[in-house]
């Protein structure tokens, strides 16, 4: 098996998208209160996720490794029609269950969500290219299944309780994703090539530490509204943005 199809296998098995918490999204089992905490921690991700994109692009070496994150980013960004810029789509899903913008951006974020957006940052824009490139890696073969997850719920939650609810967001992303997964198989198989023997033994350490240090944060931001959702009444110490 090549390295990059042991990282795939890696990041499929890992609990940041094999949980409780997504498994029970999956079968719209939430509260409206459930619901909407999501759909606000989750807005952290939406709208943070560009400008991490971009801290690791500035750090990047390789050209042909900072090609394929360009048309991440682009992507991002909406492939230059601004109305489709990622963000705004997440706006629509806000509004349609009643969630007004400004307190989205404004509220702080749960002490999970906020480590998981700095946690990002801090990885994407690592010296170590290798930790960073795992990083990415790990985040772009995860999202399929994580939005697999994700629609079902949305759609039963949008047929039973929620009939205005627009999820563009989710749809249109599981319809991109299969483009940034192939970046990242271009940008690891641009990094093998460049070197005789591809990675050496250290580097490919390292990118399953970006890998696995990511997925970790991913599953600690699931778990951490696992636990907003059945928290009692206590006070939770709180963060109003990513470092």
């Amino acid at each position: 098996m090549t390295f990059y199809l042991e990282m795939k296998s890696f990041v499929l098995g890992h609990r940041a998208i094999n949980n409780s918490y997504l498994d029970r999204f999956k079968s719209g089992d939430l509260t409206d209160e459930e619901l909407k905490e999501f759909a606000t921690e989750f807005y952290n991700f939406a709208r943070f996720f560009p400008q991490i994109l971009v801290s690791q692009l500035v750090n990047t070496e390789d050209e042909t490794v900072a090609g394929e994150l360009t048309k991440v980013l682009y992507s991002e960004l909406g492939d230059g029609h601004t109305h489709l810029r990622h963000e705004l789509l997440y706006r629509d899903f806000l509004r349609s269950i009643g969630i007004d913008v400004h307190r989205a951006m404004s509220r702080p974020m749960l002490p999970s969500t906020w480590a998981y957006i700095e946690g990002m940052e801090r990885l994407y824009s690592d010296g170590n290219h290798a930790k960073a490139l795992g990083a990415s890696f790990g985040l772009e073969n995860m999202a399929i299944t994580m939005w697999d997850h994700l629609i079902p719920g949305l759609t039963y939650l949008k047929a039973a309780r929620y009939p205005h609810l627009d999820i563009t967001y989710f749809t249109f992303h599981r319809q991109l994703e299969s483009t940034h997964e192939e970046a990242m198989e271009h940008a690891v198989a641009a990094v093998e090539s460049t070197k005789n023997a591809g990675m050496s033994d250290q580097e490919r350490l390292d990118f399953l530490h970006g890998v696995n240090t990511v997925l970790g944060y991913l599953e600690n931001f699931w778990m951490g509204l696992e636990r907003r959702g059945s928290r009692d009444h206590e006070p939770h110490e709180i963060h109003h943005h990513a470092a």
